[in-house]
């Protein structure tokens, strides 16, 4: 109920400045968090990548109250299930208190893949629980069959690397050195992974100590409204938002290259139904649960969607609201919706197609704001082996593409993908961080869709391995047989290549964009060259001076100028308009 300006709920009076003092005070929170895991954290995929995030959750249900502006929001979305396992488990077994902190990384019960370790902790007013804090990061190796744990060829998430259930790893504010002690049998880098998680302790220890003094400040009945409030706030929000559509089903699917293990495509397929001010995503077309490790569990179906209904109607606040217009249909007789032991190592690639269905979708149902397809693989590249010292190493990371062309303008070239805040982590931070040198790392030419907005560029990767004894290399990827489509005319962009030296000279992966057991010797390279976006609108249509100096910038060779534009440029990039004008009159 609300009147001359304020908000009341439950006997308590909030005024539209204290509810936006509120709001900020709480995300604040969320970005310490953050921030204090991003400074502390050994792996450099935390601390430069930024691969991890915090949130508020609810007491009851764990549903997402609050989240930052600089975590990873397929972790935010994924949370929610993963808070809501602990708290069915202290249903079970009883005995929680305060001081308790939880830890698992269990993909099939609120998490993503094996990487990624959960903390979940209770935070206690006055004897009653009032929320619970999240904090999620993905550490470097945690066992399994290969260093880093994506296995392309993995068949059962044993091979994956050690799962842990939720398990009490602080009770009433004493630390379990038994599970510390099987956390560190189970890695190849024990050490980074403990600095990792002492990094997460102390994000929740200060979220505890900044919400405790919010709640001393306002009080409990206060922030109490104000988070329910926010959080019916974005359900009509997005209620609204869905209700300005037009009603009716939207279907669009694409494709996965392989599984690692067999050649076969994967299909992920969406009808997206939009009737009223409600909204129906139903997957039950795509496919079958596969052999290897792109299948994901029903939490991260949803948690990725969630990802791409905030990047398309930002308006709409990030908390659980949101998603309440929202019904899912995510089979267990698909890949999206699958149970242990099935291997889920890979699903990063398989959220960002499943991302980008909704965005094909959505595209048909709102043209006008369409987005082509982002370059859609992170390119999981691990490097492992040993220093000149003899101590063990692995290297992961993640690389940079392209983002698609909109309706506003070109896209973003050498970004992240559409799932995360996360940053590609610089070349110097890596240098240092391994026994690697970067001899390229640049922008690749003729990489990105065309279009009226063409998309963005992918990037040149190639990595020289200065381990005395070489290094055991492993890449799970995508984008190798299915490059990201263009929409409204434009055109898809360049494939995902990836490429090494051996003995018998340069290498290609048989299934594409996935390998691993690839021996490199000391001095010699590997190769990455990662897809643009797709375009938007037809690539005719693009001003040819936007072409000319695209071909000046050595973006777009003359050749792709000529082919793809209709547009003639010399080699220094002049352009020649004449000609240009008669080319194209001459196409209608």
């Amino acid at each position: 109920m609300s009147g001359a300006g304020k908000t009341v709920q439950e006997g308590v009076t909030l005024d539209p400045v204290t509810l936006a003092v509120l709001k900020g005070r709480l995300e604040q929170i969320a970005d310490e968090m953050d921030a204090t895991l991003y400074r502390s954290a050994f792996n450099p995929i935390i601390a430069e990548a930024r691969d991890a995030c915090h949130g508020l959750y609810h007491a009851e249900t764990g549903a997402t109250l609050v989240q930052g502006t600089t975590g990873l929001p397929i972790f935010v979305g994924a949370m929610a299930f993963a808070v809501k396992a602990v708290i069915d488990k202290v249903a079970r077994d009883g005995g929680l208190q305060e001081g308790d902190t939880f830890l698992f990384n269990d993909p099939y019960d609120g998490g993503t893949h094996l990487n990624d370790f959960r903390l979940v902790r209770p935070i206690f007013r006055q004897g009653r629980l009032f929320c619970w804090l999240a904090s999620v990061g993905h550490w470097l190796d945690i066992g399994g069959n290969v260093p880093g744990g994506f296995n392309a060829r993995a068949t059962e998430s044993f091979q994956e690397g050690v799962r842990f259930p939720p398990v009490k790893l602080i009770g009433a504010g004493r630390m379990n050195e038994d599970i510390l002690a099987i956390l560190a049998a189970n890695s190849r880098v024990p050490q980074s992974n403990f600095g990792d998680l002492n990094g997460q302790l102390n994000a929740l220890d200060l979220g505890e100590k900044r919400l405790r003094g919010l709640l001393d400040d306002y009080g409990d009945e206060t922030v109490t409204t104000a988070l329910d409030v926010l959080t019916a706030r974005a359900e009509a929000m997005m209620r609204e938002t869905i209700k300005a559509l037009p009603d009716g089903d939207y279907t669009f699917e694409d494709y996965l290259d392989n599984d690692g293990v067999t050649n076969d495509k994967l299909t992920i397929a969406l009808t997206l139904t939009i009737k009223g001010d409600g909204m129906v995503l139903d997957f039950s077309a795509s496919s079958k649960p596969c052999a290897g490790p792109l299948n994901i569990a029903y939490s991260t179906a949803v948690a990725c969607c969630y990802v791409a209904l905030k990047h398309v109607f930002t308006d709409v606040p990030a908390n659980a609201g949101c998603l309440a217009p929202i019904r899912f249909v995510i089979p267990d007789t698909t890949l999206l919706g699958v149970s242990a032991p099935k291997p889920v190592g890979g699903y990063t690639e398989t959220i960002l197609r499943v991302i980008g269905t909704v965005f094909g979708a959505l595209a048909k149902a709102m043209p006008d704001q369409a987005m082509a397809a982002p370059f859609g693989t992170i390119n999981a590249l691990s490097m492992a082996g040993h220093r000149a010292n003899g101590q063990r190493y692995v290297m992961f990371s993640f690389f940079g593409g392209g983002l698609g062309g909109n309706p506003e303008s070109d896209g973003l070239s050498h970004g992240n993908n559409p799932i995360s805040m996360a940053t590609i982590p610089p070349a110097e931070i890596l240098e240092a961080s391994y026994p690697v040198m970067f001899t390229q790392w640049a922008l690749r030419p003729d990489s990105a869709g065309a279009g009226t907005h063409r998309g963005g560029l992918g990037a040149i990767y190639e990595i020289e391995t200065l381990s005395p004894d070489g290094a055991d290399v492993f890449l799970l990827g995508e984008r190798g047989r299915f490059a990201p489509f263009g929409v409204n005319g434009g055109q898809a962009a360049a494939l995902n290549r990836f490429t090494w030296q051996s003995d018998t000279g340069e290498q290609t992966p048989p299934l594409a964009s996935k390998i691993t057991d690839v021996k490199l010797a000391h001095g010699r390279h590997v190769r990455l060259e990662t897809p643009g976006g797709g375009g938007w609108g037809q690539p005719s249509a693009r001003d040819p001076g936007l072409v000319a100096r695209d071909v000046r910038l050595g973006y777009v060779s003359t050749a792709h100028a000529l082919s793809d534009y209709a547009v003639v440029v010399s080699s220094d990039g002049v352009l020649d308009a004449q000609a240009t004008k008669a080319l194209r009159e001459g196409a209608r």
